[in-house]
């Protein structure tokens, strides 16, 4: 089993900047896709923003040029530098992974249990 644990979010004012961290833990033979995803109160999940192993990225077009995501591959982690924050971004960040806990497991997804990011003045 793979673990995913964030942290790193808080109260910020409009404009202000946070950086979210996602540490994966556990038995893990290789961790493919990780990513951002982001739940607002009464919508649905969204995508945020997504890294592979090679470091492709993938963002939502409303934080393109705001959120950058990173990935440290020998700490397991990725990471999400977020400027420019509007009250809009208020939501819970969930880290998301595709990875194998084995060589012959197959590749599963996993979610951590979130932090909330709260953009308010």
């Amino acid at each position: 089993q793979v673990q995913l644990v964030e942290s790193g979010g808080g109260l910020v004012q409009p404009g202000g900047s946070l950086r979210l961290s996602c540490a994966a833990s556990g038995r893990i033979f290789v961790i493919n896709t990780m990513g951002w995803y982001r739940q607002a109160p009464g919508k649905q999940r969204e995508l945020v923003a997504t890294i592979t192993r090679t470091g492709s990225t993938n963002y939502a077009d409303s934080v393109k040029g705001r959120f950058i995501i990173s990935r440290d591959n020998a700490k397991n982690t990725i990471y999400l530098q977020m400027d420019s924050l509007k009250p809009e971004d208020t939501a819970l960040y969930y880290c998301n992974a595709d990875a194998r806990s084995t060589s012959w497991a197959a590749n599963r997804n996993y979610w951590g249990q979130g932090t909330q990011v709260t953009v308010s003045s």
